[in-house]
């Protein structure tokens, strides 16, 4: 886990408020009022065991905001990512589970913004060259139009929660670059890497804009992308909407490690 910015401030929520809920666990968090927002890859689209309440948000058991509410004693905590979310929706829908009392948000959002579903459908269906297009008009639009959007959302969650820490986690690279893997060229694969670098770098920047705390999960799931061998992430699955998510061990052994040093750094810093 890579830290670049201090935690200060306040994040928002889904289209689903969920109840607060208090989970015991083997660390304490007392006084900590968590809100997990986002999107699938908060929502933990791709890791099974939904909560069949949660409807189309796909919020896992094994996502990693559950297992960090599940091990630590909390005041509350509210799980509202949902799969598909964007900066829009997020402002829009999942605001309201914030208040003056949220002291501790993560969050992982933009990657919808960008166009990810269209990209991947585009890269695995089309040639190399139709699969640079599209990245590419991501990776234009991740400069240029994502940072206003991202600080706007940001700046909304700051007002809402103005006490809270914050901490954003950005996305992994996709695939390890080997000389044999069944599937798309190394030409599509190195391309859709740099996309996740550009967005991670927009993600980074506007956190610390915000105030926020940037916690990068590339150096987690180093080795464990598609081609490793050892993959946190899911390929072409059934359902489609679970490929290119990280599995159950995605979010264990990935997210949670990153999301649980910034949040102690949080608590540490609150306290």
């Amino acid at each position: 886990m890579r830290l670049s910015r201090p935690c200060l401030v306040a994040f928002g929520a889904v289209t689903f408020v969920a109840g607060s809920l208090a989970w015991p666990g083997t660390a304490s968090a007392a006084g900590t009022n968590y809100v997990a927002l986002g999107d699938s890859y908060s929502s933990g689209t791709g890791a099974g065991s939904y909560d069949p309440d949660s409807g189309s948000c796909n919020r896992s058991a094994n996502a990693y905001p559950k297992l960090w509410a599940a091990s630590h004693v909390t005041d509350s905590f509210t799980f509202v990512a949902c799969s598909g979310a964007t900066t829009t929706s997020v402002a829009s829908g999942q605001l309201g589970a914030l208040s003056s009392s949220t002291t501790l948000v993560s969050i992982t959002v933009g990657g919808n913004d960008a166009g990810f579903g269209t990209v991947m459908q585009t890269c695995v269906l089309q040639s190399d060259s139709a699969c640079l297009s599209a990245v590419n008009s991501a990776k234009n639009y991740m400069t240029t139009t994502l940072p206003g959007k991202l600080d706007s959302v940001y700046g909304q969650i700051r007002s809402k929660a103005p006490s809270a820490r914050v901490v954003v986690l950005g996305y992994p690279r996709l695939y390890k670059i080997v000389s044999v893997c069944v599937g798309l060229s190394n030409t599509k694969r190195n391309a859709l890497n740099g996309a996740a670098d550009t967005l991670d770098t927009t993600i980074d920047s506007a956190s610390g804009r915000a105030g926020f705390t940037f916690s990068d999960v590339r150096d987690e799931f180093a080795g464990h992308e598609l081609c490793s061998g050892e993959d946190w992430l899911n390929s072409v699955t059934i359902p489609i909407s679970s490929s290119y998510h990280p599995t159950a061990k995605g979010h264990q052994l990935g997210y949670l490690p990153a999301f649980s040093g910034s949040s102690r750094l949080a608590l540490q810093k609150e306290g």
